[in-house]
């Protein structure tokens, strides 16, 4: 790392003061677009329900496992669009929440052990449970059923955090960190899993080339090349070696996302400077005999100066997030969400009675409140963690509750568990009916609880009624 980069690197780890504008700010509005975005999931969720249940939903199908199929000189790519949908677009989507869990190691709630502790044990409560709760219920079903274990270990932001924010005021700031603390841990152990467990065919090749790009990429920031065209093209690259593994090729985008730097070239006093510098040979350049060209090279130096002011974390984010949480996921809501109940032997209640749809839907109703919850209250009684600022045992139950919302990243784990159309389609139901109540029940939890402020409030006026 260069000196400068060194320089400014070690002011922002150390200035507290920095912290609210290289955290909070950024994830609160991250937080705002994905509550934003998960009305329009759900509505591709219903669209494509309605699409494949139909008269005519075996377009549904037909549509998604229609072919493309690309062949230049020995390059050969033929897949469906659904697969290009959950392989290549949800890369997008991974690579985002690899920015977050970035961000939430170097500056965020995750970089402070003490911190990160309560919200990671809590992740591994909810996790953990939710699996035991479906193995019991598919346990005599063997074979690939018991392959959907880690369907109800995740927690879905976008539709979570929609949740609160229809609350307003009554779940405090720290509350929603700690839930988005507690969502990106339950997302890297869901990554953990994926590429553990549903990785088939390991092409040690292709995998070692994957990871010598990634390395390239480490040291290409290392050697201070700032191109954001080098990155993308190296990115595809790695996506594609990747791909050709047997790894999930989404795995690349949460690679590159944790390689993405924090922090920015120039710091706040760089970028004063610098752009001070600029203005003033500006107005000199003003009166020069070939002012245009200069004024020209002026104002690209400065967005040049103000482009570097800005951590490329901050800028990716900004760039990516609208595409991924208004475009990726809803497409891939559109894209897998299309249960045809036609194909279950007996309809509707052949579906709802499956071992796995109850396996899903309980582990995360009755997995994620129970499996959370007790993990918080372990921590904090092992002094391990303590609470969020004003947020008492209620507003943590009921945040549990919200945890059990499990879509975006449960559907994505039940394509990669089964093979079997029946088997998924269970699951999914499973997913629906479980995240469903379980955004329900969270809600009228924290409605109804009262605040740790509004109880101090009462007991105020309690104790001002007591007679003297």
């Amino acid at each position: 790392m260069a000196p400068e980069t060194e320089r400014v690197h070690e002011t922002w780890v150390h200035s507290d003061r920095r912290i609210p504008k290289g955290f909070v700010r950024p994830i609160m509005r991250f937080t705002q677009l994905e509550a934003s975005s998960g009305s329009l999931l759900l509505v591709a969720a219903v669209i494509a329900l309605i699409w494949a249940n139909a008269p005519f939903g075996e377009s549904y199908k037909e549509f998604w496992h229609t072919h493309v199929h690309i062949e230049v000189g020995g390059f050969h790519f033929d897949e469906s669009l659904k697969h290009i949908v959950n392989d290549a677009l949800m890369a997008i989507f991974f690579f985002v929440v690899g920015l977050e869990i970035k961000r939430e190691l170097v500056v965020g709630e995750l970089r402070d052990p003490k911190k990160a502790a309560l919200p990671a044990i809590a992740a591994l409560g909810g996790m953990i449970v939710p699996a035991a709760i479906y193995l019991l219920f598919v346990a005599g079903q063997g074979g690939e059923a018991t392959q959907g274990w880690a369907i109800p270990m995740a927690t879905d932001i976008a539709f979570s955090v929609g949740v609160i924010s229809l609350l307003g005021k009554r779940v405090s700031t720290g509350a929603k960190l700690f839930l988005l603390a507690l969502a990106i841990a339950d997302d890297i152990g869901a990554i953990m899993v994926i590429a553990i467990f549903y990785t088939t065919d390991l092409s040690m090749l292709w995998l070692s080339l994957g990871i010598l790009g990634l390395i390239g990429v480490y040291i290409a920031q290392r050697w201070g090349i700032r191109s954001m065209g080098f990155y993308w093209v190296t990115g595809i690259i790695i996506w594609f070696f990747i791909f050709e593994s047997g790894v999930h090729a989404t795995l690349a985008g949460v690679a590159l996302g944790l390689l993405t730097p924090v922090f920015p070239l120039y710091s706040e006093d760089d970028y004063r400077r610098r752009t001070s510098w600029i203005l003033g040979r500006f107005e000199m350049n003003r009166a020069a005999p070939n002012h245009r060209e200069r004024l020209d090279y002026d104002a690209m130096q400065m967005a040049a100066v103000a482009t570097e002011s800005v951590a490329p974390l901050d800028r990716l984010e900004h760039q990516l997030a609208p595409w991924s949480s208004f475009v990726v996921v809803p497409l891939f809501a559109l894209a897998n969400a299309g249960v045809r109940f036609a194909d279950f032997e007996n309809g509707v209640a052949d579906a709802l009675t499956s071992p796995v749809t109850l396996g899903v839907a309980l582990g995360l109703l009755v997995g994620k409140l129970s499996g959370i919850s007790l993990a918080t209250w372990i921590a904090v009684r092992a002094g391990v963690g303590k609470l969020p600022t004003q947020t008492g045992w209620p507003q943590i139950i009921g945040l549990a509750a919200l945890a059990g919302i499990g879509f975006t990243v449960s559907m994505f784990v039940t394509e990669l568990a089964f093979t079997d159309v029946a088997l998924a389609d269970s699951a999914k139901i499973g997913i629906f009916i479980g995240s469903g109540i379980a955004g329900i029940f969270g809600y009228t939890l924290l409605r109804k609880a009262k605040t740790p402020a509004e109880a101090v409030a009462e007991q105020f006026e309690e104790a001002a009624e007591v007679p003297v």
